[in-house]
């Protein structure tokens, strides 16, 4: 019954992110949330904390303001001290310049007592370099940006 709770969390926190509702996940994220994403661009590189994890969702969402999750599927592993959960998914926008972006990947969390401990995203990181390049070509200063780390 718990994995079926858990599994039911991780469908509706991406169902707040497809409505850009990142504050909803922020909500169930323990004070320390550990987030990586690879890569070498405006989006990639290692946080730790609530605030700094707000200011990374600030920035997707400027870049990809449109963003949109398909969930593939969504395992759960675990006790409640200690969940793993791995969302594969496919992620979609329309951005500036008339780009069609797509992308597929996969989110390893990790859960203690129902707060998000770590956010680990793998997905194609040459995709999201490219779009960056293309969105700074078109303007986008941001898209250029070093990562936000911390």
């Amino acid at each position: 019954m718990y994995h079926i709770f858990v599994r039911r969390t991780a469908v509706w926190a991406f169902e707040q992110l497809n409505a850009g509702n990142y504050a909803a996940l922020l909500d169930r994220c323990a004070p320390q949330v550990q987030h990586s994403f690879a890569g070498e661009h405006a989006l990639g590189g290692s946080r730790r904390g609530i605030p700094a994890l707000r200011n990374w969702f600030q920035r997707l969402y400027r870049l990809f303001p449109n963003l949109e999750f398909e969930i593939v599927d969504v395992l759960v592993r675990g006790w409640p001290w200690n969940t793993r959960v791995i969302v594969r998914w496919i992620d979609r926008a329309q951005l500036a310049g008339n780009l069609n972006y797509e992308n597929t990947g996969v989110h390893a969390l990790r859960l203690r007592w129902g707060r998000l401990t770590h956010l680990q995203a793998y997905l194609d990181t040459q995709i999201i370099a490219a779009t960056c390049e293309h969105l700074a070509a078109q303007g986008i200063a941001e898209a250029a940006a070093v990562p936000l780390i911390d």
